[in-house]
């Protein structure tokens, strides 16, 4: 079975900056790959769109709320897909979910069918 995992959460102190890493499979390289966020024990169906890239990186788009501190980018010869966040806020504390969909972009979490298990962030001093 395909798969997402997603890895570089953790505490961190507000105002730092964190790099979230989504290893995939190769079959992913000519998909969309998204972020998604949610609460912890939030069901995905209410998981918040952060942002999403094509399969060749050549469009990303990013929720307007997190614009201006949110970066995607991938590297398809690591398999790879990276999420930057600046400036992080205590309100970022989310678990961070990368998925893949044959389309680009949706923003709606039921447009993704495959999810990886998440990383979960916690920005705290």
């Amino acid at each position: 079975q395909a798969q997402l995992v997603e890895s570089g959460g953790g505490l961190v102190q507000p105002g730092h900056s964190l790099k979230l890493s989504c290893t995939t499979d190769r079959s992913f390289n000519s998909w969309t790959v998204a972020w998604f966020r949610a609460s912890p024990g939030a069901q995905r169906g209410f998981a918040e769109f952060v942002g999403a890239i094509n399969w060749d990186g050549g469009y990303t788009t990013v929720a307007n709320s997190l614009k201006g501190r949110f970066t995607i980018s991938r590297e398809n010869t690591k398999n790879t897909v990276y999420l930057h966040v600046d400036n992080l806020k205590p309100e970022d504390s989310r678990i961070y979910y990368c998925v893949a969909s044959i389309h680009c972009c949706p923003t709606p979490p039921r447009e993704y069918g495959h999810w990886g298990q998440g990383t979960q962030v916690d920005v705290s001093s």
